[in-house]
């Protein structure tokens, strides 16, 4: 079939759409989208009198059954400006071709990220990698963002500085920091791009970069809706489980939560964080992590 044009992401092109203070994402271009993913699928060469809702059916039957091939026909180009610390998050997903600004050849532009009071927080106690859900008191995080800020303008007064000595620029920029804002063209197929929304949009993902793959999201809805809605339904919205929290999710449903006697048979069957070998009832932070799935909705 010919060039797929997509109303919706014609009416998107080359628009920003803000990220955090300073960032940004902008829709370049993009390959096919629904009906890439359906002809690709059905290896045709016309619409023939498929309905919308036929589409639709068989975009979810793709992705429930994992059939990754015809979602890597759709391809899409993002412009982004972002803080380095979150490209150095984001260039872990490896599935897409990137070229990023050059500190070498460019001048660095005095934009830094600047986190806003509501952002501010401690260090979570159980969470080695995150914040706390509770944000700073006011006065505690203005004196922070007031820190930070003098920082960055110390460390672009630096930079400047050395460049105006005629130092080289891929020298007097190593001393800037990881809030500086950088950009890139970011080109991936669906089904990868799939996978890093999976990723960066679970909320053990640092704040920043959900803020973007969030965007990532809104626009890609405009290339290909239905596959966003499939991607939601049966990814982004599923809880998945083990095979022993599976045994666990059948025997409440047919009303068995274990028989209570066999509690010495049980333990010494289940591992060492509650799980068992022989279909036994959870226990420990196995059931804890099981019950917290049902509660949530959350993939732990």
């Amino acid at each position: 079939m010919a060039h797929c044009v997509v109303s919706g992401a014609e009416a998107i092109l080359d628009k920003e759409f803000p990220v955090l203070d300073k960032g940004f994402v902008r829709l370049v271009d993009y390959l096919g989208g629904d009906e890439r993913v359906v002809q690709s699928a059905r290896v045709s060469y016309g619409a023939g009198t498929r309905s919308r809702r036929e589409d639709a059916g068989l975009i979810d039957y793709l992705l429930r059954n994992r059939h990754t091939s015809p979602f890597e026909q759709v391809i899409l180009t993002f412009h982004v400006k972002l803080p380095i610390f979150v490209a150095r998050q984001w260039i872990r997903h490896r599935t897409a071709r990137v070229n990023e600004l050059s500190g070498r050849y460019s001048i660095m532009k005095d934009d830094f990220y600047l986190p806003a009071a509501e952002d501010l927080a401690l260090q979570s106690n159980d969470n080695k990698q995150g914040r706390r859900e509770d944000t700073l008191e006011p006065e505690q995080a203005d004196k922070l963002r007031c820190a930070l800020e003098q920082a960055q303008q110390v460390a672009y007064h630096d930079y400047s500085a050395l460049v105006d000595q005629g130092i080289a620029r891929e020298l007097a920029r190593i001393n800037l920091p990881l809030s500086l804002y950088t950009e890139w063209y970011w080109q991936i197929d669906l089904h990868n791009l799939f996978h890093f929304l999976e990723l960066r949009l679970d909320s053990h993902a640092q704040r920043e970069i959900r803020f973007y793959a969030q965007v990532l999201l809104d626009i890609t809805r405009k290339v290909a809706p239905l596959c966003c809605e499939s991607f939601e339904q049966y990814t982004l919205g599923a809880v998945h489980f083990s095979r022993d929290e599976f045994a666990e999710l059948k025997r409440r449903l047919a009303g068995d939560a274990g028989n209570p006697d066999n509690d010495g048979a049980r333990d010494t069957e289940r591992d060492v964080e509650g799980g068992t070998s022989g279909g036994l009832p959870l226990a420990g932070k196995a059931l804890e992590r099981f019950e917290t799935k049902l509660i949530t909705g959350r993939q732990l």
